[in-house]
Protein backbone atom coordinates (compact mmCIF):
# COMPACT_ATOMS: atom_id res chain seq x y z
CA UNK A 1 0.00 0.00 0.00
CA UNK A 2 1.42 3.40 -1.19
CA UNK A 3 1.76 6.27 1.53
CA UNK A 4 -0.81 8.33 -0.46
CA UNK A 5 -3.46 5.57 -0.49
CA UNK A 6 -2.78 4.56 3.43
CA UNK A 7 -3.20 8.54 3.94
CA UNK A 8 -6.60 8.43 2.33
CA UNK A 9 -7.97 5.37 4.01
CA UNK A 10 -6.89 7.10 7.28
CA UNK A 11 -8.41 10.26 6.67
CA UNK A 12 -11.81 8.27 5.57
CA UNK A 13 -11.98 6.48 8.52
CA UNK A 14 -11.42 9.12 11.11
CA UNK A 15 -13.95 10.70 9.19
CA UNK A 16 -16.33 8.13 8.61
CA UNK A 17 -16.61 5.31 11.81
CA UNK A 18 -18.37 7.83 14.85
CA UNK A 19 -16.54 8.43 17.29
CA UNK A 20 -15.20 5.68 20.18
CA UNK A 21 -13.98 6.62 23.35
CA UNK A 22 -10.19 5.89 23.67
CA UNK A 23 -8.04 6.03 26.72
CA UNK A 24 -5.32 8.91 25.72
CA UNK A 25 -1.20 7.92 24.93
CA UNK A 26 -0.08 8.83 28.80
CA UNK A 27 3.23 8.46 27.75
CA UNK A 28 5.87 8.41 25.76
CA UNK A 29 6.80 4.71 26.10
CA UNK A 30 2.92 4.08 24.39
CA UNK A 31 4.03 5.48 21.52
CA UNK A 32 6.09 3.35 18.84
CA UNK A 33 9.46 3.71 19.11
CA UNK A 34 10.31 6.51 16.30
CA UNK A 35 7.34 8.80 17.48
CA UNK A 36 8.56 8.82 20.74
CA UNK A 37 11.00 12.05 20.72
CA UNK A 38 7.55 14.26 19.67
CA UNK A 39 5.11 12.94 22.53
CA UNK A 40 5.73 16.56 23.51
CA UNK A 41 3.03 17.47 21.34
CA UNK A 42 0.14 15.63 22.57
CA UNK A 43 -2.63 17.19 23.80
CA UNK A 44 -4.97 20.30 23.31
CA UNK A 45 -2.94 23.61 22.52
CA UNK A 46 -4.28 27.24 22.29
CA UNK A 47 -2.56 29.43 20.36
CA UNK A 48 -2.26 32.75 21.79
CA UNK A 49 -3.79 35.95 19.85
CA UNK A 50 -2.05 37.30 16.51
CA UNK A 51 -1.59 41.04 16.16
CA UNK A 52 -4.28 41.36 13.54
CA UNK A 53 -6.54 39.21 16.45
CA UNK A 54 -6.35 36.09 14.68
CA UNK A 55 -7.42 33.10 17.24
CA UNK A 56 -6.66 29.12 16.91
CA UNK A 57 -6.42 25.64 18.37
CA UNK A 58 -4.84 22.70 18.01
CA UNK A 59 -4.42 18.82 19.44
CA UNK A 60 -2.03 16.26 18.88
CA UNK A 61 -3.32 12.62 19.79
CA UNK A 62 -1.99 9.28 19.41
CA UNK A 63 -3.67 7.16 17.49
CA UNK A 64 -3.98 3.33 16.02
CA UNK A 65 -2.53 2.27 19.24
CA UNK A 66 0.43 4.56 19.36
CA UNK A 67 1.28 3.82 15.35
CA UNK A 68 0.18 7.51 14.36
CA UNK A 69 0.27 10.87 15.49
CA UNK A 70 -2.91 13.37 14.48
CA UNK A 71 -2.99 17.23 14.41
CA UNK A 72 -6.16 19.07 13.86
CA UNK A 73 -5.73 22.88 13.52
CA UNK A 74 -8.06 25.52 12.97
CA UNK A 75 -6.91 29.81 12.77
CA UNK A 76 -9.71 32.12 12.47
CA UNK A 77 -8.75 35.47 11.10
CA UNK A 78 -10.95 38.37 12.07
CA UNK A 79 -12.33 40.26 8.84
CA UNK A 80 -9.56 43.68 8.14
CA UNK A 81 -9.27 45.66 4.91
CA UNK A 82 -11.93 44.86 3.38
CA UNK A 83 -11.31 41.08 3.54
CA UNK A 84 -14.32 38.95 5.08
CA UNK A 85 -13.56 36.90 8.05
CA UNK A 86 -12.08 32.72 7.48
CA UNK A 87 -11.03 30.31 8.94
CA UNK A 88 -8.56 28.26 7.95
CA UNK A 89 -8.35 24.02 9.03
CA UNK A 90 -6.27 21.63 8.37
CA UNK A 91 -5.13 17.63 9.04
CA UNK A 92 -2.15 16.02 9.44
CA UNK A 93 -0.89 12.52 10.14
CA UNK A 94 2.01 11.60 11.03
CA UNK A 95 3.15 7.54 11.10
CA UNK A 96 6.18 5.53 10.61
CA UNK A 97 7.62 3.70 7.60
CA UNK A 98 10.48 1.88 7.32
CA UNK A 99 11.19 3.51 9.90
CA UNK A 100 11.53 6.99 8.88
CA UNK A 101 8.27 9.07 10.55
CA UNK A 102 6.79 11.04 7.70
CA UNK A 103 3.63 13.35 8.12
CA UNK A 104 1.16 14.09 5.11
CA UNK A 105 -0.71 17.46 5.70
CA UNK A 106 -4.02 18.52 4.14
CA UNK A 107 -5.96 21.97 4.42
CA UNK A 108 -9.40 22.99 3.24
CA UNK A 109 -7.71 24.83 0.52
CA UNK A 110 -6.64 21.84 -1.32
CA UNK A 111 -2.82 21.66 -0.28
CA UNK A 112 -1.38 18.30 0.56
CA UNK A 113 2.30 18.08 1.55
CA UNK A 114 4.06 15.52 2.53
CA UNK A 115 6.99 16.16 5.08
CA UNK A 116 10.00 13.90 6.57
CA UNK A 117 10.21 14.77 10.38
CA UNK A 118 13.09 14.67 12.70
CA UNK A 119 13.65 15.66 16.17
CA UNK A 120 16.86 17.67 16.04
CA UNK A 121 16.99 17.90 20.12
CA UNK A 122 15.00 17.26 22.81
CA UNK A 123 11.15 18.85 22.78
CA UNK A 124 11.84 20.12 19.27
CA UNK A 125 10.23 18.70 16.17
CA UNK A 126 11.21 20.00 12.49
CA UNK A 127 8.76 18.91 9.29
CA UNK A 128 10.58 19.52 5.96
CA UNK A 129 9.02 18.79 2.73
CA UNK A 130 9.92 16.00 0.22
CA UNK A 131 12.30 18.10 -2.64
CA UNK A 132 10.19 18.19 -5.63
CA UNK A 133 11.64 19.91 -8.41
CA UNK A 134 10.17 23.30 -9.98
CA UNK A 135 8.40 23.32 -6.43
CA UNK A 136 8.53 25.03 -3.47
CA UNK A 137 9.79 23.31 -0.30
CA UNK A 138 8.12 23.61 3.34
CA UNK A 139 9.48 23.73 6.90
CA UNK A 140 7.17 23.55 9.75
CA UNK A 141 9.01 23.74 13.43
CA UNK A 142 7.56 23.14 16.96
CA UNK A 143 9.92 23.96 19.97
CA UNK A 144 8.89 23.41 23.41
CA UNK A 145 10.43 26.02 26.15
CA UNK A 146 11.24 25.63 29.83
CA UNK A 147 8.24 27.85 30.34
CA UNK A 148 5.58 25.47 28.41
CA UNK A 149 5.28 27.31 26.16
CA UNK A 150 5.22 25.84 22.53
CA UNK A 151 6.51 27.96 19.59
CA UNK A 152 5.64 27.16 15.64
CA UNK A 153 7.49 28.34 12.75
CA UNK A 154 6.34 27.57 8.87
CA UNK A 155 8.89 28.46 6.48
CA UNK A 156 9.03 28.73 2.69
CA UNK A 157 11.82 27.87 0.24
CA UNK A 158 11.58 29.26 -3.26
CA UNK A 159 12.31 26.01 -6.26
CA UNK A 160 15.41 27.88 -7.35
CA UNK A 161 17.28 27.66 -3.41
CA UNK A 162 15.28 24.81 -2.58
CA UNK A 163 17.61 24.52 0.97
CA UNK A 164 17.39 28.63 1.68
CA UNK A 165 14.04 28.19 3.85
CA UNK A 166 12.62 32.03 5.03
CA UNK A 167 10.13 31.91 7.78
CA UNK A 168 6.72 32.73 6.64
CA UNK A 169 4.37 32.82 9.89
CA UNK A 170 5.56 32.01 13.37
CA UNK A 171 2.81 31.80 16.46
CA UNK A 172 3.37 30.54 20.32
CA UNK A 173 0.83 28.08 21.98
CA UNK A 174 -0.24 27.16 25.58
CA UNK A 175 -1.35 23.35 26.54
CA UNK A 176 -4.85 23.51 27.39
Amino acid sequence: MTRAVAAAVLVFTVYSLPAVTRAPVAAASDLAAPLQPFAFLLGNWTASPGAAGETGAFSFTAEVQGQAIVRKNYADYPASAGKPASRHDDLMVMAVEHGVVHAAYYDNEGHVIRYRVTAPRTREARFESELTPNEPRYRLRYTLGDDGVLTGAFDVAAAATPNAFVTYLTWTARRQ
